[in-house]
């Protein structure tokens, strides 16, 4: 499903744009957590728990509200800047994982494509031999000699594709497990990260 999504041309006219969107809204989202942070600091000078002597009611109020919405802020560009890089990366590993899952299909149909014209090259040869037998004259022999050469030829050159492709279909399937693992691994961190985050709250 991913790979049909990803295969939009919607996508690869976005995908130029896509880094500088990216870079953008991350700048952003640091430069609004740094204010945060900074507000915070300022705000959280004045004590919480005690009222000064010198400042009424209506100024403590307001100085309390400025910091509960300084470290709102904090909270929200904080875990927006953490679900942002997180989207990013899984961005990026469902797309690693569909080119190779259609990498993979590429290798299995060339092996089978392999296969059966070996296969049938064989068949080939056979025919070949046992007409050889049934005529015994010596220019066919050498005929027959000769194409037998290039059958062999033919088949040994046919079998170093297949070896190359079943090598390449393999590298594929370790490049797509490697890449499951990876966003496994990257779902149980999530999910570490998000039990951190209920306890918290």
């Amino acid at each position: 499903r991913w790979q049909k999504i990803f295969m939009i041309p919607l996508w690869s006219k976005m995908a130029v744009l896509w880094n500088k969107m990216f870079l953008t809204i991350i700048v952003l989202l640091i430069v609004l957590f740094l204010d945060a942070v900074r507000e915070v600091r300022k705000y959280s000078a004045v004590h919480v728990n005690e009222k000064p002597a010198n400042i009424n009611t209506n100024a403590f109020d307001h100085i309390q509200m400025k910091l509960f919405r300084s470290q709102r802020n904090l909270y929200l560009s904080g875990f927006s800047l953490f679900l942002w890089l997180v989207l990013r990366r899984t961005v990026t590993l469902l797309t690693q994982l569909a080119k190779g899952m259609t990498s993979h299909a590429a290798l299995e149909a060339q092996v089978n494509d392999a296969t059966e014209a070996a296969k049938k090259y064989m068949a080939e040869n056979e025919k070949l031999r046992e007409s050889l037998s049934e005529k015994g004259s010596s220019k066919q022999k050498e005929s027959a000699e000769a194409t037998d050469e290039k059958l062999k030829k033919e088949i040994e050159h046919l079998k170093a594709e297949l070896q190359k492709t079943s090598d390449a279909l393999h590298k594929a399937n370790n490049e797509v497990t490697a890449v499951k693992r990876q966003s496994e691994g990257l779902k149980r961190e999530y999910d570490h990260l998000m039990k951190e985050y209920k306890q918290l709250q």
